[in-house]
């Protein structure tokens, strides 16, 4: 991965949003991806729109057009808000398609995915889900597809969402499930282009793990995933343990059911390196 290449990273938060996170020490959601980007292509150049701050602008078709990839972090949008800050990730997701732009993203993304290509995105029944998701299975299609390969047919990963893919649209194939969400990765063809896409978190590692759970406080001890604040902050403190320790922590991972699907980068990072080697690079597979 040698070539000199520049990618867009539409960050949908605002700028209260990015503040909050500042404030637990928390990396924001473009950085993490540029960050993520700059380790396995060092080359690469990008550019981190900030879609939600006042009197920015989309990239014009020429300057879309001068992207490689388009890679979407998650954010606190919902996709089927009337919300001009929506629209316009809509209408971007939808040029890229067209433009035959490679497209990859988590969280929000495996939903503005979907959506722009014809599928639904839905609150989830059961409500949030939090933590580390367990038990994610790769169906027959994401056992022969590029993205995942490399990745455990069974593993875990780190989720954070209150809605889900409820139906993907007829141009999708459903890559990975679990019990608590069928489409945890997916992999659209629309128009033009393709856009690979997972409900979980490539670009957490544990420290940004917790720092999310931090940012989050208020909302997680009241929809019930901790008793009270000394309860969440002694589960943050233990990822942060075991990121910082992952060798002489065995008994945090025991009881958390950390396993190196989790801790290892060549593992949680797959889908996006594979995303730049097969979809960008478009390297062969023999």
């Amino acid at each position: 991965m040698t070539s000199k290449k520049r990618f867009l990273i539409p960050d949908g938060y605002s700028k209260e949003s990015r503040d909050e996170f500042d404030r637990v020490g928390m990396t924001l959601a473009g950085k993490l991806y540029a960050s993520l980007l700059m380790k396995r292509m060092p080359d690469a150049e990008y550019d981190i729109w900030y879609s939600s701050d006042p009197g920015v602008e989309a990239p014009t078709d020429e300057e879309l057009e001068g992207y490689a990839g388009v890679i979407w972090p998650g954010c606190n949008l919902t996709i089927y808000h009337d919300d001009p800050r929506v629209k316009a990730h809509i209408k971007l997701c939808e040029r890229a398609y067209e433009a035959g732009i490679p497209q990859f993203g988590s969280c929000w993304a495996i939903q503005l995915a979907t959506t722009v290509a014809g599928g639904v995105t839905e609150p989830h029944p059961r409500g949030r889900e939090m933590g580390i998701a367990l038990n994610i299975r790769q169906t027959e299609a994401g056992m022969r597809h590029p993205m995942m390969k490399g990745k455990p047919p069974v593993y875990s990963h780190f989720v954070s969402h209150d809605d889900y893919v409820a139906r993907v649209p007829e141009c999708a194939e459903i890559l990975a499930g679990n019990y608590w969400c069928d489409v945890q990765a997916v992999a659209v063809t629309y128009k033009r282009g393709v856009f690979w896409a997972t409900q979980y978190h490539p670009e957490y590692d544990l420290k940004e793990m917790a720092c999310l759970i931090h940012a989050r406080e208020e909302r997680l001890i009241k929809q019930g995933w901790f008793s009270d604040r000394e309860d969440l902050i002694a589960y943050a403190d233990k990822l942060e343990k075991v990121f910082q320790e992952p060798d002489n922590t065995k008994n945090i991972r025991w009881q958390l059911k950390i396993e190196d699907d989790v801790v290892l980068d060549d593992i949680r990072e797959c889908e996006f390196v594979n995303w730049l080697k097969y979809a960008v690079l478009r390297e062969s597979l023999v």
